[in-house]
């Protein structure tokens, strides 16, 4: 049920236009509809129909000899095609439009990277052509794609973030990270997490995201919670222990935190509410040492391509929080060997049921 409402969903949102999607664009657009009431319309993302208005776009000379800025579906209609066909038979990929949408549709619209893009495709094994991802990143920077530009990819190509490391001040509160199991940092057991807190614009409400990451398969949870205090914490770790029952402690061996404020109450953390006892095992590491949750971090990169820093979480639903927890926990990796976490996650899952 799951794998087909996100079928859907991607169906829905990450459709192609076509020359009667320009036509009712252009209608909309007239009529004074903004371009997010212009997607939810036409079941498009609000970003592929504010780059279409963009690739329309022309100058009307009125009579008064003043100008406005209108929308063409044939200019646009014609850029599109004349981007398609200037990929041209010297290409690799040139004669595979199909492949070619493919891609541009992944990265333009679903916010993959071009490598996952390609992984993405490979998994799909549908298509006749492949391409390197060096390639494609030379075809992006050329602007061969009409909705594809390289301010477009995520962190504009940038390389990965570098940490430095900086010497603890003080010793970490609660049992250290130094005293994980070695199955922990290899990554080689299931049910290993990070949690950390991703906040929101200063002056706007206390909402906050918490954000969870199993460190094996890179799975992913995210949390609106109220606000970022100890209480808050511990009352979304219960309501995962309710969720989960009594497979919550096979599937939270530990849990890795930094020294934050919010994350001090460690043993409201680790106290099952639904027994007596520890549900978990929770690990701090070094202050000021935010590397120590490498993956927390990388997929912290991953949430805010969706809410970007200044974002008020007070103004965010739910069911938007839920949303990109899906669309991440679905974006296949190359160091997942393109398979998904979400996949992963239910295989280790299921082999705890076997």
């Amino acid at each position: 049920m799951q794998k087909q409402k996100q079928e859907q969903k991607q169906k829905r949102f990450f459709s192609h236009l076509n020359w009667n999607n320009r036509l009712k664009i252009e209608q909309m657009y007239n009529d004074g509809r903004k371009p997010q009431e212009i997607a939810n319309a036409l079941h498009f993302h609000v970003s592929t129909i504010y780059r279409e208005l963009e690739r329309g776009k022309w100058e009307h000379l009125n009579t008064d000899l003043t100008t406005d800025i209108r929308y063409s579906p044939d200019i646009a209609q014609e850029k599109a095609e004349q981007n398609m066909t200037a990929l041209g038979p010297d290409l690799k990929i040139g004669n595979d439009h199909a492949y070619a949408s493919y891609l541009e549709t992944k990265i333009a619209d679903e916010g993959f990277s071009p490598e996952a893009a390609l992984g993405a495709a490979k998994q799909e094994n549908k298509f006749d052509t492949t391409i390197s991802t060096a390639t494609l990143y030379n075809y992006i920077h050329r602007g061969l794609f009409a909705r594809l530009t390289s301010e477009q990819l995520p962190r504009h190509g940038k390389g990965p973030k570098v940490y430095k490391r900086v010497r603890a001040s003080r010793a970490p509160r609660g049992e250290s990270i130094d005293n994980r199991p070695d199955e922990v940092k290899d990554r080689t057991v299931f049910g290993h997490w990070e949690m950390d807190t991703v906040v929101g614009k200063k002056g706007g409400d206390k909402d906050v995201l918490l954000v969870l990451t199993e460190r094996k398969t890179r799975d992913e949870i995210i949390r609106k919670i109220k606000d970022k205090t100890t209480a808050s914490v511990v009352r979304a770790v219960n309501g995962l222990e309710r969720k989960y029952g009594k497979m919550f402690p096979k599937i939270f061996k530990s849990i890795t935190c930094d020294n934050g404020c919010e994350f001090q109450d460690f043993n409201g953390i680790s106290d099952s509410v639904l027994r007596k006892g520890k549900r978990t095992k929770v690990y701090f590491c070094h202050p000021y040492s935010s590397f120590e949750r490498g993956s927390n971090e990388n997929n912290n990169i991953l949430i805010r391509r969706w809410f970007p820093k200044g974002t008020d979480f007070g103004k965010v639903t739910h069911k938007a929080v839920q949303e990109v927890e899906d669309w991440m926990n679905n974006y296949p990796r190359r160091l997942l060997g393109f398979k998904t976490a979400r996949q992963l996650f239910e295989e280790e899952v299921g082999l705890i049921l076997t």
